[in-house]
């Protein structure tokens, strides 16, 4: 299967990514990406018995398509949204509150799709009900949220993954393997940006519902930094450590600083310093005239660039030589999965993931550590941004 990023490229028609599927991608130069992973094979019939929670963005995964999960029930307060999660997910049984979904015994595991505000509350529920959970972003809003995630998670040896779209998009994953395999070399800057434009406003329809205001009216730009974030801590379980954050106040809507969170901010443009004390630039914008999720990583021999909204393309830039392919990565998932849902196909991808570190009894990629890790640092910028940019120090949740 050829990537949209493939289409014209004659020049190098000989780099069929059916060819790269298998797990390596080759330059004329001689660089190698190893593949982090290959094929998907099934070696077992086990099955993950899971509930799923929120309408909305919970309608959009693969559950269901995967050989080794059964839905066993669906939640949503609202009737047609419990409706709409029966049929996509072919489940017969829902329940009005995650509060009672919790209570099944046949539940093993809960994917909670609330907003956000509600992602600690609610995954703490989970584990104190000794259920596995896969969390929207972000994992939690506040640094006390995050030590009682993590001291849940870690009591009760319970599975925890935030679903973090941007550690799955195609380009990061083949960022992970150049740096694994040592064709970028260290990094020596890498930068992130997620544009979502009118979020948060008092006019944007995901602010309000039947008048009345949602979670989103208001939000602070820097309390939902995951999107960016993972695209550096994603490719090297590296960290942050030190963040200078800019935000942009808006007077000319009435959502801003009117708000639940006191938050004037609608821009926010942080700088980090890494564990390797190299900078990492982060920005997160409601009101910018930009859209989109990319990254751009540079190292010592390469550098990595996603498209973006300016149809830039994909650019892979090894030993002197440039490329415009991704790789073909949906071998590893399920045949059934193989499919776009949504974020960059990065979907299938977390459902597999999560399903099968529960069936396989390991830790899922974006563990707890890794998923405080993309948040935490958003929480601090958010601080340093009613500091005039202060350089705060970033706390460190690993174990």
């Amino acid at each position: 299967m050829k990537s949209e990023h493939a289409e014209g490229m004659g020049r190098r028609a000989f780099l069929q990514l059916g060819t790269l599927s298998a797990g390596a991608l080759f330059w004329a130069g001689g660089a190698r990406a190893v593949a982090e992973r290959g094929p998907w094979i099934q070696e077992t019939d086990k099955q993950l018995r899971v509930g799923i929670v929120g309408g909305r963005f919970g309608a959009t995964f693969h559950w269901h398509e995967h050989p080794n999960c059964i839905v066993e029930a669906v939640s949503d307060l609202a009737p047609d949204r419990r409706q709409h999660l029966m049929q996509k997910y072919r489940c017969e049984k829902s329940y009005e509150s995650l509060s009672a979904l919790i209570e099944d015994p046949a539940v093993e595991a809960v994917a909670i799709f609330t907003p956000a505000p509600d992602h600690a509350k609610h995954t703490l529920q989970c584990l104190e009900k000794g259920k596995h959970v896969f969390c929207a972003c972000p994992a939690c809003l506040t640094i006390e949220e995050a030590e009682e995630i993590k001291a849940a998670v870690e009591a009760t040896g319970l599975k925890y993954m935030n679903a973090e779209t941007s550690y799955y998009r195609w380009e990061t994953i083949l960022a992970r393997e150049l740096i694994t395999g040592g064709d970028l070399g260290a990094l020596v800057y890498t930068e992130a940006e997620y544009y979502h434009p009118g979020i948060g406003a008092s006019t944007h329809s995901l602010s309000l519902e039947d008048g009345e205001r949602t979670w989103r009216y208001g939000y602070p730009p820097m309390l939902y930094p995951t999107h960016s974030t993972a695209f550096y801590i994603g490719v090297n379980r590296g960290r942050l450590r030190k963040v200078s954050c800019i935000g942009l106040r808006d007077d000319s809507d009435p959502a801003f600083p009117d708000n639940v969170y006191d938050n004037p901010f609608r821009n926010a443009m942080g700088m980090f310093v890494t564990q390797e004390d190299t900078p990492f630039r982060c920005n997160v914008g409601w009101h910018i005239h930009a859209y989109g999720e990319r990254a751009q990583w540079f190292g010592e021999k390469g550098a990595l660039y996603m498209p973006d909204c300016a149809n830039r393309p994909l650019a892979v830039e090894v030993n002197d030589n440039r490329e415009s392919v991704l790789p073909d990565y949906w071998e590893r998932v399920p045949e059934d999965m193989r499919y776009d849902s949504g974020h960059g196909r990065s979907h299938p991808f977390l459902t597999h993931e999560f399903v099968m570190a529960c069936v396989e009894d390991r830790a899922p990629a974006i563990d707890v550590y890794e998923s405080l890790a993309y948040c935490v640092p958003g929480i601090v910028a958010h601080q340093s941004c009613f500091q005039d940019g202060a350089q705060l120090d970033i706390p460190s949740f690993d174990p």
